[in-house]
């Protein structure tokens, strides 16, 4: 089993934030810096009160792993002169999952939505990368301060709550937030019929230290397939993680990874606000997902994907990496 070693993601953490003040000298960008009030810990408890404590992940905690290989593009050369962009192919291990921290949320219910998809490049850790990304996007909050209370008001707002409710008025006064949970996609196909998109900005640095700012999405080969009413009606509880193990039994499946490059006037470390769909998009790579991981539960258990786990050429841009990577391994530790 794996050991978390809590010093070396501290120092992790630290190194982060010091991108980040970095990072804001930037002036042809909108940047809002966070200052969080909550704890890593504290999110993890956020997440905990809305979903319940079930010594899982905190939040995506129904999911199924694989493995596959990544093959860049020389465009992604061109962006940024990480290592993983260099090699011929590099193996990957992925992750396919349901919004939540239960275990055993119907893959059917509306509940489920966002769906998730984290991916490991598997190289040596300095060189190593970790992307986590769902299917919506943009996030629901500006800040992790705010994903906490909406997480709180979530707890506190069960069928018995006098109205309005916490959610109620978080929601009232927070119309991204409203929007993020009233306007998911339908249920899908399949894992392998979403796009997903990375809500966070990062920094990709080239051979010559030019900077692109940039925001990650994945597009599946299968294009975006989704169930009407009456054909969700058919499906069982795990029919995602079902559909999956067979779809990859007969054939690998795909998503080209895209970068979304920023232009002037792009918020750059507020996840809420999605940039305009007219940006360009450069194609880094494909991810070939080809077989369900061997001893998958074990493995899911014993996999942490860190989102501020980046290489040498790739930084961190926006202030709620440093948290999140702080509180994913205390997640972690709980669920072992």
């Amino acid at each position: 089993m794996n050991r978390i070693h809590y010093s070396s993601y501290r120092s992790k953490t630290i190194a982060l934030l010091t991108t980040i003040v970095a990072c804001s000298a930037a002036s042809d960008y909108v940047l809002a810096t966070e200052i969080s009030r909550e704890s890593p810990a504290q999110l993890v408890g956020a997440l905990h009160s809305a979903f319940g404590e079930h010594h899982a992940r905190a939040v995506h905690a129904k999911g199924v792993i694989l493995e596959g290989t990544f093959t860049p593009t020389s465009e992604a050369r061109n962006l940024s002169r990480a290592l993983l962009f260099t090699n011929a192919s590099v193996p990957v291990t992925v992750r396919f999952s349901s919004f939540t921290g239960i275990p055993d949320i119907p893959d059917t219910v509306g509940d489920a939505n966002p769906r998730g998809f984290a991916v490991k490049f598997k190289l040596a850790d300095s060189a190593g990368l970790d992307i986590v990304t769902h299917s919506f996007n943009g996030f629901p909050t500006a800040t992790s301060d705010e994903f906490a209370q909406l997480l709180r008001a979530i707890g506190a707002s069960g069928p018995t709550a006098t109205k309005p409710t916490a959610l109620d008025r978080f929601l009232g006064s927070h119309p991204i937030a409203k929007t993020f949970l009233t306007t998911q996609k339908p249920a899908p196909v399949s894992f392998a019929t979403l796009a997903y998109f990375g809500v966070n900005s990062f920094k990709f640095i080239d051979s010559a230290n030019k900077s692109t700012y940039v925001r990650y999405r994945f597009v599946p080969k299968a294009g975006e397939q989704f169930l009407d009413a009456l054909a969700l009606k058919s499906k069982g509880p795990n029919y995602l993680s079902e559909e999956i193990a067979m779809r990859v039994a007969r054939a690998p499946l795909s998503f080209d990874w895209f970068a979304q490059i920023s232009a002037s006037g792009d918020v750059i470390d507020d996840p809420s606000i999605a940039w305009p769909e007219n940006r360009k998009l450069v194609k880094l790579g494909t991810i070939r997902v080809e077989r369900i991981a061997p001893d998958a539960v074990a493995t899911d258990k014993a996999t942490l994907f860190l989102p501020g786990r980046v290489p040498t050429g790739i930084e961190a841009a926006d202030p709620m990496i440093a948290l999140r990577n702080a509180a994913y391994p205390i997640s972690f530790g709980a669920r072992q």
